[in-house]
């Protein structure tokens, strides 16, 4: 493995780090390893990531954390921007001491993952992106009507769960409109110059079939968009496409995630 001059802690630390208005419940494994930080999907927790963490060991170093308002801990914020949350990777890095790690996101997190790379080619080891930051114009004023109209029939649900940190405790309005933001914030003309600007090696891993949310070959449709990604910049690949859905992918093909994460690793 090579060295890297990020400090690393001798144990595993949890705790809250603070961030513009809020806090946000982090964890990290510390050791001598590699640095990766995690980045979850939009209404997602850290536990999320517990087996791509399994498989890769200790040769890493493993930084999750639960975004504004999500999971148990982290506190609510008047900010839910897309912004807020490409923010938040910094507050959480700059915490942690942590200089040049590895970035790992997984739907909405592939966003911010695919953006803070961009935005950061000294500082980033390399990406992984799972299931996200596919640029397609699939955002218009018929489908802000359709995600409004979703989250307002779950929010008589939300309410209920919350307690139990699987559901954010944002409102139904907040929801929808964090998903509607990121639609426009994936039309090729917004996301395609970012990704083009990635000069570290980075992996998508993808999957298959529909999504929550989506119909038809909607989700195949967006997918098929990384092919001119690829085509248009050297130091992006699609590691693997697996047998399993949006949400499942995690959980049933995490080590196709695991063994991306190794293939942009600088041993």
């Amino acid at each position: 493995m090579t060295k890297n001059s990020t400090p690393s802690t001798d144990s595993t630390w949890t705790g809250m780090v603070p961030v513009d208005d809020t806090a946000l419940a982090v964890t990290d494994t510390g050791g001598p390893g590699i640095p990766v930080i995690y980045l979850n999907g939009q209404f997602a927790t850290q536990g999320y990531w517990s087996k791509v963490i399994a498989d890769l060991g200790p040769a890493f170093r493993h930084i999750t954390y639960d975004e504004r308002a999500r999971g148990k801990k982290s506190q609510k914020s008047a900010d839910y921007s897309f912004e807020a949350c490409v923010r938040d990777v910094d507050a959480v890095l700059a915490a942690r001491g942590v200089a040049r790690p590895l970035v790992v996101g997984w739907s909405y997190g592939a966003f911010v993952g695919a953006h803070w790379t961009s935005r950061n080619p000294d500082r980033a080891l390399g990406a992984v992106l799972v299931e996200g930051a596919q640029p397609y114009d699939w955002m218009n004023e018929a489908m802000e009507q359709r995600i409004r109209k979703l989250f307002k029939r779950l929010g008589w649900v939300t309410p209920l769960l919350r307690p139990t940190g699987l559901v954010p405790r944002l409102s139904a309005e907040q929801q929808a409109a964090s998903n509607i933001e990121l639609g426009w914030l994936a039309r090729e003309s917004e996301l395609g110059p970012v990704l083009d600007k990635i000069t570290v090696p980075t992996r998508y891993v993808v999957a298959s079939g529909s999504s929550f949310g989506s119909k038809g070959d909607e989700q195949e449709l967006i997918r098929a968009s990384l092919h001119s990604v690829v085509a248009r910049n050297p130091n992006i690949t699609i590691s693997a496409k697996v047998a399993s859905n949006h949400d499942a992918i995690l959980r049933k093909d995490f080590r196709a995630v695991a063994d991306a994460v190794r293939e942009v690793a600088p041993y």
